[in-house]
C-alpha cells in the first residue's frame, strides 16, 4: 500500500513521527541523517494509518449541500455555471452558457447532474489518458470511473486505472495532474523519489496542481 508524502521536515531529533495535518496533508519529521529510503519505507509500513486518519480528518469537514436551485453554481472543468430550470425541455441536463436542468427531473436533479457528470467524465478522461500514454509511450489496461470522495485515482498491479468522476469539477490542469500521477505509477507502483521524477518528466509543473488540488479538492461536491 503506498501513499504520498507531502513534506519531509529534518530537525535534530532521534525518531520518525508522522503528522496529519487539517486539511489530509502528511508531515514527516525525521533525524538530520536518516535517508529517503528508511523514511518512505517507515511511512509505507503505517500506510493504512495514514489513510484512515486522512479519511477521518477530510470526513469531519462538512461538504457545501446543494439546493438545485435557480441561480446555484455548478462546477465543471474549474469554472462555475448558474443552474437554470426550463420547462419545455425533453433532455434531462444541459450545459451551454448555463446549467440548465428539465423541470420535470427537478426532484431527481441530484443523479441527474450525477450522471451527467460521469458520462463527461468517461469521455474526457478516456481521451486525457490516451494523449499522455501515446506521447509518452505508456500502457494501461483499461479505464473505470468511480465515486471516491477522498481519492482522485488509482492505479493497481494490473495498470488499470480509476478515476473519481469529481475529478471533472476541477480545471483541466489539474485533470491532466491526475491522468499524469496515475500514468506514471504504471511504471513505478509507489511514491518514491523515481516516481516523482517520472510525474515531472511528462509535466514539469505538476507541483502548481498537485497544490491546487490539495488546498481546493474538498470543495469539489455536490
Amino acid at each position: 500500500m503506498s501513499i504520498e508524502i507531502d513534506q519531509i521536515l529534518r530537525s535534530r531529533r532521534r525518531t520518525i513521527a508522522l503528522i496529519i495535518q487539517k486539511d489530509g496533508t502528511l508531515i514527516v519529521r525525521a533525524p538530520l541523517k536518516a535517508s529517503e529510503k528508511s523514511i518512505r519505507e517507515f511511512a509505507e509500513k503505517h500506510a493504512a494509518w495514514v489513510q484512515r486518519k486522512q479519511a477521518e480528518v477530510r470526513a469531519a469537514r462538512p461538504a457545501p449541500t446543494k439546493q438545485y436551485l435557480p441561480g446555484e453554481l455548478f462546477p465543471f472543468l474549474g469554472r462555475e455555471f448558474p443552474l437554470e430550470i426550463v420547462s419545455d425541455q425533453e433532455i434531462p441536463l444541459l450545459l451551454e452558457a448555463h446549467f440548465k436542468l428539465a423541470e420535470a427531473v427537478q426532484a431527481r436533479a441530484e443523479s441527474i447532474f450525477e450522471q451527467w457528470y460521469r458520462e463527461q467524465a468517461a469521455l474526457i478522461l478516456a481521451e486525457r489518458v490516451r494523449y499522455f500514454a501515446v506521447k509518452h509511450q505508456l500502457t494501461y489496461r483499461k479505464i473505470r470511473i468511480g465515486s471516491a470522495r477522498t481519492r482522485w485515482g488509482s492505479c493497481n498491479s494490473h495498470n488499470d486505472l480509476t478515476f473519481s468522476w469529481r475529478l471533472i469539477l476541477t480545471p483541466s490542469d489539474v485533470v491532466d495532474y491526475v491522468v499524469v500521477h496515475e500514468l506514471a505509477h504504471t511504471l513505478v507502483h509507489n511514491h518514491s523519489a523515481r516516481f516523482w521524477k517520472q510525474v515531472e518528466r511528462i509535466l514539469p509543473e505538476y507541483r502548481i496542481h498537485r497544490k491546487w488540488l490539495r488546498l481546493n479538492g474538498l470543495k469539489m461536491m455536490l
